[in-house]
């Protein structure tokens, strides 16, 4: 789940040269801040636009940071809160 967007590259340069120079990613693009798991943990992750997947999954979100920043509506749909905005 998608929680913020940088339009260009606004991570530290350490971050961005710590990804392999054959597959680093434009930083002319934007990146997002989002809710990310796997099998074994949740984490928040910057991704760039060109890498992002969707997830097709129909799983219900388990990340446990979602409800700091979204409230769950009755019709089942996320909605920001409202000192989550800038």
């Amino acid at each position: 789940m998608i929680f913020d967007v940088d339009p260009q590259f606004a991570n530290t340069d350490e971050w961005y040269e710590s990804i392999p120079e054959e597959v680093r990613p434009s930083k002319d693009q934007p990146f997002y801040h989002l809710f990310a798991e796997n099998d074994r943990t949740h984490y928040i992750a910057y991704v760039s636009e060109q890498n992002l997947v969707p997830d097709d999954s129909e799983l219900p979100l388990s990340h446990p940071d979602i409800s700091e920043w979204f409230d769950l509506t009755g019709r089942g749909t996320y909605e920001l809160k409202k000192h989550a905005t800038n």
